[in-house]
């Protein structure tokens, strides 16, 4: 393990933007994440988790020790005539571990092929596709806890998974994602519930079939981060109550909406984001793209700034046509390495 001093991180965050670390180490077992914790503590560094930088918005300069998690590897734990667990490193590429998975006959992540970034991230905001979320497979979360400074691990069920949600970004500074256990099914259960996944599966129903439909989709309508630098979807689906759902279906009757528990509606951000007029539309090298509103993309040496401006002026010619505040998903960092409220900037 070597740490590295005023590291240019463009290169690990999707997004590109130009941001350089004052300290940066990669780890790549759980020994290492305690001797560069030793390390900031003894030189009074915070500590700034680096996944697969798919989820992140950083500044330019960084004074901080950013670990970038490298823990490879896939175990397998146990199995019965229905499932299989598996524990699996946090510095696996995700889209790689859901092949793999298919390949080797396990079912269930199928709809979240083609998702950017690393294992470890997939429980802090519980990503999800076409109707399925990584919670729903998740046994446990192996962690290092800096607050008991011990090695743990975390049910599912204390992970509070929900929407784009979960322990994880309750408390963002506490927890350092390892391992990830999965538990996945033996027999394809496939999830249909969008209807453009449906009509492209067809009559082929395997789980085979599924994953390379989600994935021709996703590449259809998203952007290569390599070509078009993003981080994927840029604002999380709005989820308001029916009754506030009902009084703006009276003037927009074609509006997208997916039912959802306790009385309460998920709307399309990307087709709010289309009528009001930002699909295709730049400010300076920001903007959103021209095949998928729902996606921002820097177009050339943009800075947190200029992404700050565009996303900031989608937000309120969203809220001044729909009434409907949107809000981003990626998290933000500071120079000093801390997550901020994107509502405080």
């Amino acid at each position: 393990m070597q740490i590295q001093t005023q590291v240019q991180l463009k290169p690990f965050n999707t997004l590109s933007l130009d941001a350089v670390a004052s300290h940066y180490v990669r780890v790549q077992s759980v020994e290492d994440i305690q001797t560069a914790l030793d390390f900031a503590k003894a030189e009074q560094l915070n500590v700034l988790v680096l996944s697969g930088g798919s989820n992140m918005l950083l500044p330019e300069q960084i004074h901080a020790l950013v670990m970038h998690m490298d823990i490879q590897g896939i175990e397998y734990i146990q199995d019965d005539a229905a499932t299989q667990t598996l524990k699996v490193g946090a510095g696996q590429v995700w889209h790689d571990f859901v092949l793999w998975t298919t390949a080797h006959q396990f079912y269930g992540l199928q709809n979240l092929a083609l998702i950017p970034g690393l294992v470890g991230a997939s429980p802090v905001q519980n990503i999800g596709a076409y109707g399925v979320e990584a919670g729903e497979f998740i046994e446990s979360v192996q962690v290092y806890d800096r607050v008991t400074e011990q090695q743990s691990s975390i049910s599912a069920a204390d992970c509070h998974f929900s929407y784009r949600h979960s322990i994880f970004k309750d408390e963002p500074e506490r927890f350092i994602i390892t391992h990830v256990t999965f538990k996945l099914l033996k027999h394809a259960d496939l999830k249909l519930n969008y209807g453009d996944l449906k009509q492209a599966v067809g009559e082929d129903l395997s789980a085979e079939n599924l994953q390379q439909q989600v994935i021709h989709i996703r590449q259809t309508k998203l952007p290569d981060p390599k070509e078009f630098p993003n981080v994927g979807s840029f604002f999380k689906n709005p989820v308001i109550s029916q009754h506030a759902f009902d009084q703006i279906a009276l003037q927009f009757p074609n509006l997208p909406h997916y039912p959802q528990p306790n009385n309460a509606v998920k709307l399309a951000a990307g087709w709010l984001i289309d009528q009001a007029g930002w699909k295709g539309k730049s400010v300076g090298s920001v903007g959103m793209f021209h095949k998928q509103a729902l996606v921002l993309v820097n177009y050339q040496d943009a800075t947190l700034q200029d992404v700050r401006t565009t996303y900031k002026a989608v937000q309120h010619d969203v809220f001044e046509k729909f009434n409907i505040e949107l809000h981003p998903e990626p998290v933000l960092f500071d120079t000093n390495g801390l997550i901020r409220s994107h509502a405080d900037q």
